[in-house]
């Protein structure tokens, strides 16, 4: 066995990232396709380390958890910091209506995955694996659950929840991005808030302030510590909050409610302490390295060796979820530019994780244009909203079969 400590698996991250970008811009099909760098690179080294390790060659295991919950909440966190209370209007109904769509999602998720267990002779619970607790709960989710219906005496359940959820992961990064270029270029959308997106309010004149008294150098290094103050801050008062209620919450969550505080502190008291061209910097690094560290870390062998029917059941969640997001959530949300751009990320956490969600909608705005309101609601709903419905809804379905 070949085992890489953390700094090791920072630079192979490093360089997959760098590979995945010198790929997507020399094979035009995935340029087109809109598929997010870091997805190529990590899938590329996962698929490595599965033929390495299914021939007997060597076993290759990495220290990854450290560094990729620190590019997580650092990703979060910038989201948070560019979170202006100005721009949540622009959220408003939407938000709503996206928030049940997630919960229809979830619902529907479950009943596919039940359903289908019982035509492929598998017990409704081991079904349940590939329902929302991996598809739209994520590796998070899927690794609690699993664990709860293994303690009820379903020894494989763990196993076949982490492949469900690993299967979606890729799926979410591979088709967001070309379901949202088959609409825009169906339906000829353009963004319709370009001038909201190119002036970040309460920003202007922190830009301008921050440059007539620091040099470059010295105002990076003002924004990375604001972003790892959040992170700390943040990181402390969710598991405080999780001690005392018992309920478990994403680790990045605090630290973007702490962002989110901050940032509009800032805002209204005209203190000029962010300046959001550095902060975009160590957001796009920091979504990059977590991305292709999370698809590093993917163990590729766990999807061959789950059974037949939990693949069929996989399968069919993804074409469930393309299906509904172009013919029901993108009419529902308005059938425009932004809600297209909305459905790469309904698509990356509903197959997944919030992270694969924001590399599409990521990849998709640089190319097309800016979509300011589907920066607020999609990090906003993936973040926490929607484990106020998944939560539930697993319960009710775990005890109901």
């Amino acid at each position: 066995m070949l085992e890489l400590d953390a700094i090791t698996t920072l630079a192979i991250a490093s360089l997959l990232y760098l590979l995945g970008i010198y790929i997507v811009n020399h094979i035009s099909i995935l340029r087109r396709l809109c598929i997010p760098a870091p997805v190529i690179g990590g899938l590329i080294f996962s698929i490595l380390v599965a033929i390495l390790q299914s021939t007997n060659i060597i076993t290759i295991k990495l220290d990854s958890e450290f560094i990729q919950n620190f590019f997580m909440l650092a990703f979060f966190t910038t989201i948070g910091l560019g979170a202006s209370l100005k721009l949540l209007r622009l959220g408003g109904k939407v938000l709503i209506l996206y928030f049940i769509f997630c919960g229809f999602l979830a619902v529907f998720q479950n009943l596919i995955s039940i359903s289908l267990a019982k035509v492929l002779n598998i017990p409704p619970l081991l079904g349940l694996t590939a329902g929302s607790m991996s598809m739209e709960g994520g590796h998070g989710n899927a690794a609690a659950y699993g664990q709860t219906i293994s303690d009820m005496g379903f020894d494989s359940a763990l196993t076949a929840a982490l492949a469900a959820a690993t299967l979606g992961l890729v799926a979410g990064g591979l088709l967001g991005g070309p379901v949202v270029k088959f609409l825009i270029t169906k339906y000829n959308l353009k963004p319709e808030h370009a001038e909201e997106t190119t002036t970040d309010y309460g920003n202007v004149k922190s830009n301008e302030y921050l440059h007539n008294r620091m040099n470059p150098t010295t105002i990076f290094f003002l924004q990375f510590t604001i972003v790892t103050i959040c992170m700390a801050i943040g990181s402390y008062l969710g598991n405080t909050f999780s001690d005392l209620t018992g309920i478990n919450i994403p680790i990045y969550v605090g630290a973007m409610f702490v962002a989110v505080i901050i940032r509009n502190i800032s805002e209204y008291n005209n203190l000029n302490l962010i300046d959001m061209k550095f902060v975009d910097k160590i957001s796009d690094i920091s979504l990059s390295l977590f991305l292709s560290i999370a698809l590093m870390s993917i163990q590729l062998t766990e999807i061959y060796q789950l059974a037949l029917p939990l693949i069929i059941i996989v399968l069919i969640q993804v074409v469930f979820i393309v299906l509904f997001s172009i013919f029901i959530v993108f009419r529902g949300l308005g059938k425009n530019y932004d809600a297209a751009v909305m459905i790469g990320g309904f698509i990356g956490h509903g197959l997944g994780a919030t992270p694969n969600a924001m590399a599409n909608l990521d990849v998709i705005t640089k190319k097309f244009g800016a979509s300011p309101k589907s920066y607020l609601v999609v990090p906003i709903m993936g973040a926490f909203l929607i484990d106020l419905l998944g939560v539930p809804i697993v319960t009710t379905f775990i005890n109901l079969f």
